[in-house]
């Protein structure tokens, strides 16, 4: 069985807003041109698989459903087979080809990348899709699949403590090609935690019982691929920005939602504190030439409960993001090289340059 991983950058952070560091950009166009980011990360995943097929190959597969009649052999196929609503599944090893080949069921307290909301019978859909002999669907047949059906699963599952711009995303265990030809068509409708590369990353806890911002701990570091932030590493790595602080909006407004203009007028001061602290002074952000930014709540989180955010420090370019090298807290480069310290604000404004050809200014 093959988690789906085309939704991976619907569950990471969302970075948005840029502040501090000039130019400085509207907070709109800010939004929308980070936004245009995480989505290229989305269409990225989806060609990816299904161009490699990376994720959709398995040989350890359930070659059983309620409408084939065939028998499990292996105790990842009765696990899976087995599993309904509620269940948590994990695996620990990935063959070549991407292949989950001992996937269990373990209690939903411990580590596990999956929790089942429905099983998905193909052999009763109607029509001739899915029947005996029918070709393999393939990703972005079974990404419609998920969108048709998991995502309702989930709603039914959660109802409105579902946070559709949280840690969590919709997900879909499916077969391998190898399993639908011999007559597998159960699939499994989950909630997983992935990264915006579409990593599954282990949780622990039931997802409708802990809170599902959609946040990375504090010096945390989130990799960066082709200018789009990617799966978690050392900040001795590339990245494309680092999370310097975690900020619970409820302490200032325990109430109703804020608005997005209040959310940034209290964040602004918040973050920037967060960053003179985390940086060590209230020049290094601007002597490193990073901008600081932070994500922000919608009416949908809200509902669903969720009240924190990050605060994180990087350094946005026109179509996404620089690569940096080394924590902020210390030597870092950008791009490969070291950042070069702007000269103090004000300075050389009192002495023009002269235009070419022009007098020596007086003193000259």
């Amino acid at each position: 069985m093959s988690p789906d991983q085309s939704n991976g950058a619907e569950a990471q952070p969302k970075p948005k807003r840029p502040r501090k560091t000039p130019p400085r950009m509207s907070a709109t166009m800010t939004r929308r041109a980070l936004a245009a980011v995480a989505g290229g990360a989305v269409i990225a995943a989806v060609a990816t698989i299904a161009i490699a097929d990376g994720f959709n190959r398995s040989e350890n597969l359930p070659v059983i459903s309620s409408g084939s009649g065939l028998q499990a052999t292996k105790v990842e196929d009765v696990a899976f087979a087995s599993a309904t609503a509620g269940d948590c599944l994990d695996w620990t090893s990935a063959g070549s080809r991407g292949d989950r080949t001992d996937v269990t069921k373990v209690d939903c307290s411990e580590e596990h990348r999956f929790e089942v909301t429905s099983a998905l019978d193909l052999s009763v859909y109607p029509g001739a899709e899915f029947g005996p002999g029918s070709r393999y669907p393939g990703a972005l047949r079974f990404a419609s699949l998920r969108d048709e059906h998991c995502v309702p699963s989930v709603g039914n599952y959660l109802g409105a403590k579902f946070d559709p711009e949280g840690k969590f995303s919709v997900g879909l265990m499916f077969p391998s090609e190898s399993g639908w030809a011999a007559g597998e068509r159960t699939l499994r409708c989950g909630l997983q935690f992935s990264s915006t590369a579409g990593t599954l990353l282990p949780f622990t806890g039931r997802v409708e019982d802990q809170d599902q911002s959609n946040i990375w701990d504090p010096g945390s570091c989130i990799g960066i691929n082709q200018g789009v932030p990617s799966d978690p590493v050392d900040c001795a790595q590339p990245h494309a920005f680092e999370v310097i602080s975690v900020v619970d909006l409820a302490t200032r407004f325990p109430g109703p939602m804020p608005s997005v203009e209040d959310q940034d007028e209290y964040l602004e001061d918040v973050c920037t504190q967060a960053s003179n602290e985390y940086l060590g002074s209230a020049d290094a952000l601007r002597d490193k030439t990073l901008t600081l930014f932070w994500d922000n709540l919608d009416l949908d989180s809200w509902l669903a409960g969720s009240r924190r955010i990050n605060c994180s420090i990087g350094k946005e370019t026109e179509t996404g993001f620089a690569t940096v090298t080394g924590s902020a807290k210390g030597d870092i480069l950008i791009d490969g090289t070291a950042p070069v310290k702007p000269p103090p604000i004000g300075e050389g404004r009192s002495t023009p340059t002269p235009l070419p050809g022009a007098a020596p200014l007086p003193g000259a």
